[in-house]
């Protein structure tokens, strides 16, 4: 019998311990992936699925829902004069008392009567408070905003939201305003989708009557779009778009005049009380000089140069034999001399700089701005810009035997050590707007990812246009944040205004529009009335209840109106029949609903059977929308009930919904019993 020693004995101790332990955590490991691969759902089906998530859109569009129209009017101070004031007015609009600075509108400068507003002139209609994880909370009037910090604990609830903020989203992405309309559409369109799919009918044919009628929507508006022009027409988009705030309004026509319709707008916070506005004209990209020795003005620390010569290179720069015949030509044509390069070192820049301090020659170097193909690109930019030639690895001609002819000129150049500004390029003409073509084309491509395509419109705008920065201010950060976004949804209004035209605002192009969707079958045919109807042709359906479907959508584009008079605190009922009867007996047009406290509200001359005819609800009156200055962009309200329709359609098609099933709650676990003594062991045998 042997017995085995006791370093042996340790060995087996250790090797049973570390297998123990490795089946312990294979166990656990087991354990953690029955448990992700075995964690339960909860589904529902049918209308109880679709009552949930509709329940979810109605909480998130009641959220965004308050933010849209104009300032709400309480009963008593829409109108009225003020006795015992001095007051300034004048026809151009939105004015202040001279001695209690309370805000008013000019209806009438002959007769001297006033609209007086109950608060701001800017203030939106309501706005939202939100929490935030960092800072204080946000006050905003941006839909989308609204929508995004919006999660509801019922995880059925959440998947309507969720979807919701999905259209809000994407018709911010792509018309960059608009969000509050497609929320309330979306929701009109679901509820509506929801009831008829409960009555048993085809969720299918209910979708194809619904982007049947959508179709026939965005025909008829884009028939009526009117092109925006005139500065003052972008002005009117900027001012409704920013609830009413002409300040914002001004400020971005006037930034749009300055660098064009292609030029680079952007808003930043500022650092003072007022806002501001910096334009720059011409190409600015943001490299300085590479040393302080080039400084030509020593106060202001700038480069300034006239007619200077241009070397563009993708390479780095450092012996002097690579720069030598250039320097040469600048100094024999007695111009100065601007060398944009990868970087300038060692005896290049060594040399440049002695030139400098001797006054043999005005120069200065600059590292060429972007990285990578996009450095390229902007070089190659450069090159048209200014005449020139690249110096690159593609170009057989190496950089000592450049010629005067492949250096590019310009009017004048400013360089501080931050930024440099290239004016008046000498470039030509077709040149630039074949490259400008050429950048434009890339911009439209669907396969260009938004950073790129954010760069390509930066790069179109500093060779067309130029760059306008607007500054936020004011005195607290909040009030600067709320501030910015109507600065952005003012700015994209503007924009989409410019591209595809403007619409009557306040809902009433989309009112207008719900009397084109018209069916074969009378009881379809919801508000309109026979006298409507003549001369419409009816959208070709294949049953009935595709023929509801374009139903829905036709009551759900009355929707953004009434939420704009109901917010206003207007009666939305009446003045949106006044409206839909105009368009079809003008003479029904002059009476003018009775609005709570406002009997002396007059009703405008304009036409009531005209496309743009509708309600201020700012005012109280009827009048020409878009000769009042009240538009949309069409671009945005297309996008809005294209994206709302598409998604809400799909969603009454939905006949399951699955979410993870909230974890149970452990009940702590009770303290374990005693354990009783182990007996004696007997005696190991020897082996």
């Amino acid at each position: 019998m042997h017995r085995l020693s006791s370093t042996s004995t340790r060995s087996l101790r250790r090797a049973a311990a570390k297998a123990n332990k490795k089946a312990v955590s294979a166990a656990q490991t087991t354990t953690v992936l029955q448990q992700t691969r075995g964690a339960h759902k909860d589904i529902k089906f049918s209308n109880d699925g679709r009552a949930a998530i509709l329940k979810g859109v109605d909480i998130l569009a009641n959220a965004v829902q308050v933010t849209l129209g104009p300032k709400d009017l309480r009963p008593g101070a829409r109108s009225g004069k003020r006795p015992s004031q001095t007051r300034s007015w004048s026809s151009s609009g939105i004015e202040h008392d001279v001695s209690t600075g309370h805000p008013y509108l000019s209806l009438d400068p002959g007769k001297g009567e006033k609209h007086w507003f109950a608060g701001g002139t800017s203030a939106p209609c309501r706005n939202v408070i939100i929490e935030q994880p960092f800072g204080g909370p946000k006050i905003t009037k941006d839909g989308v905003t609204v929508a995004k910090a919006i999660t509801l604990k019922d995880k059925f609830e959440n998947l309507g939201a969720r979807l919701v903020q999905d259209v809000a989203s994407k018709t911010n992405e792509v018309a960059g305003d608009g969000t509050t309309t497609a929320t309330v559409l979306a929701r009109a369109i679901y509820s509506e989708g929801v009831k008829n799919v409960a009555a048993g009918c085809n969720p299918m044919d209910l979708r194809r009557g619904a982007q049947a009628a959508v179709t026939r929507v965005v025909d008829y508006l884009s028939a009526h779009a009117k092109t925006v022009t005139t500065t003052a027409e972008i002005a009117q988009v900027a001012t409704i778009s920013a609830n009413g705030d002409a300040h914002i309004g001004g400020l971005i026509a006037q930034a749009m005049e300055k660098v064009g319709k292609e030029g680079v707008i952007t808003v930043k916070e500022g650092r003072t009380i007022e806002d501001e506005i910096e334009i720059t004209e011409g190409m600015r990209f943001d490299r300085g000089f590479i040393s302080p020795y080039f400084v030509t003005d020593v106060k202001s620390q700038k480069v300034e140069f006239e007619k200077p010569l241009i070397l563009l290179s993708e390479k780095k720069i450092s012996l002097l034999q690579d720069i030598l015949p250039t320097l040469e030509a600048a100094a024999q044509a007695r111009r100065p001399l601007l060398i944009i390069a990868e970087d300038v070192d060692g005896e290049a820049l060594a040399a440049l700089i002695l030139n400098k301090l001797r006054g043999q020659l005005s120069v200065c170097a600059v590292k060429a701005p972007g990285f990578g193909d996009n450095r390229k690109s902007i070089l190659g930019d450069l090159a048209i810009l200014t005449g020139g030639t690249v110096f690159s690895p593609e170009l057989d001609i190496p950089l000592e035997r450049a010629t005067p002819d492949m250096l590019g000129s310009t009017g004048s150049v400013t360089i501080t050590k931050d930024d440099t500004i290239i004016l008046n390029g000498e470039g030509t003409a077709e040149a630039i707007a074949a490259r400008c073509e050429t950048i434009r084309s890339l911009v439209e491509d669907p396969t260009t990812g938004e950073f790129d395509r954010s760069k390509l419109q930066e790069r179109l705008a500093k060779l067309s246009g130029g760059v306008a920065v607007i500054k936020v201010g004011g005195s607290s950060e909040v009030e600067v944040g709320e501030k910015k976004d109507r600065y952005d949804d003012a700015l994209n209004a503007t924009r989409a205004a410019v591209e595809e035209g403007i619409l009557p605002g306040g809902g009433t192009a989309l009112l207008k529009a719900s009397l084109q969707l018209v069916t074969s079958t009378a009881s379809a045919n919801g508000n309109a009335t026979s006298a409507a109807l003549g001369g419409i042709k009816p959208i070709e359906t294949a049953n009935f209840d595709q023929e509801l479907g374009v139903a829905i959508i036709r009551r759900a584009i009355t929707q953004p109106a009434r939420a704009i008079l109901t917010n206003a605190g207007h009666d939305a009922a009446v003045i949106v029949g006044t409206l839909l009867q105009s368009s079809s007996a003008p003479s029904s047009a002059t009476m003018s609903p009775s609005l709570s406290a406002s009997s002396s509200e007059p009703t405008s001359n304009a036409d009531p059977a005209a496309f743009a005819f509708g309600y201020d609800s700012a005012t109280g009156t009827y009048c020409d929308m878009v000769a009042r200055g009240i538009v949309d962009p069409f671009k945005v309200v297309r996008t809005a009930l294209v994206d709302a329709a598409g998604v809400a359609s799909l969603l009454t098609t939905s006949e399951c919904c699955v979410v993870d099933a909230p974890e149970e709650k452990q009940s702590p676990a009770g303290g374990m019993g005693g354990m009783g003594g182990m007996g004696g062991m007997g005696g190991m045998g020897g082996f």
